[in-house]
């Protein structure tokens, strides 16, 4: 990910989430180096991921495939590049946090071998409030 696909990021942020991030979040984790990465069909930006790596732990701060593209593994995908990065730069595990009504997210954590380690009691913005944040993590496998 690179500044010039910031507003192509954010188009497909929008589309995805009822409380999307401004462009400025995704701007201040390139100024901070994050891996960031997106992924592209036909010159378009259809998903991305960011995360933050330090201390040997890796924490998913994004990924999202834009809704027209759902359903077609490119989220696993994603997924996989992202823990594929983060063993590459020595992570020992990563940690995610995901609304317990994102079921289609929590159904590919669990199939990638995530599992729930906790939850943040109303860590998302929600229409009628906040909602929990189910925490989950897995430990990785260092690269062969």
């Amino acid at each position: 990910m690179r500044d010039d696909d910031l507003d192509a990021v954010h188009a497909v942020e929008v589309r995805s989430y009822e409380f999307p991030w401004t462009v400025g979040i995704f701007r201040d984790c390139l100024r901070a180096d994050y891996p960031a990465w997106v992924l592209m069909q036909d010159d378009r930006v259809i998903g991305y991921f960011l995360m933050s790596i330090a201390a040997g732990e890796a924490h998913v701060l994004n990924v999202c495939v834009d809704p027209a593209q759902q359903g077609r593994g490119h989220g696993r995908h994603l997924l996989r590049a992202l823990m594929h990065i983060a063993r590459g730069r020595q992570a020992e595990r990563v940690f995610l946090e995901v609304r317990p009504s994102n079921l289609g997210a929590i159904r590919l954590y669990d199939s990638e071998g995530f599992n729930e380690i906790g939850r943040r009691p109303r860590y998302y913005p929600a229409r009628d409030g906040r909602e929990d944040a189910l925490v989950m993590a897995i430990e990785l496998l260092p690269p062969e």
